[in-house]
């Protein structure tokens, strides 16, 4: 599974994050209370929507599913203004990105256990300290064996 690289320019989103880790997962819930005030957000560039993840640094250098995070549930907008009650605003900055298809019902663990613990390590990359995120878009559908994603993994040159 080869990745695309991307050059991203910066991008504006609006949504709700939540601290967790992958013992203490809260996405199910995080997802859900976004997903009925989503439409509140004017701005929107796109109908898809994205799971943003903010690690800290070296989160990855020696792992430990007990690591907290900041995980968002968001769209991407033109701008910040009308900030919907009790919603955020993040700029994801502009960098390299390996961006990977997903297609299917694969458990997550193991798609990215391929990209942290095989394609990273023998890539020519390494990891940037910068947003992760997984673009969710029409073709999406929760835990489906049809389902298409797209996932975003911050890189620079090693």
């Amino acid at each position: 599974m080869a990745p695309r690289i991307i050059e991203l320019k910066s991008r504006k989103v609006i949504g709700i994050s939540q601290e967790m880790s992958l013992v203490d997962n809260q996405t199910f819930e995080l997802w859900k209370s976004f997903r009925v005030r989503s439409s509140e957000i004017k701005n929107r560039i796109s109908e898809n929507f994205i799971s943003l993840q903010l690690f800290t640094n070296g989160y990855f250098d020696v792992f430990n599913p007990a690591n907290r995070f900041v995980k968002w549930a968001c769209v991407e907008v033109g701008s910040i203004e009308n900030l919907p009650h009790e919603m955020s605003s993040l700029t994801i900055p502009g960098g390299s990105y390996a961006v990977f298809e997903h297609k299917g019902s694969v458990s997550p663990q193991d798609i990215f256990q391929y990209i942290y613990g095989e394609w990273i390590p023998k890539s020519k990359y390494q990891l940037d300290d910068r947003p992760h995120f997984e673009v969710l878009g029409a073709k999406y559908k929760f835990n489906n064996p049809t389902s298409e994603e797209e996932i975003w993994i911050p890189i620079k040159t090693k």
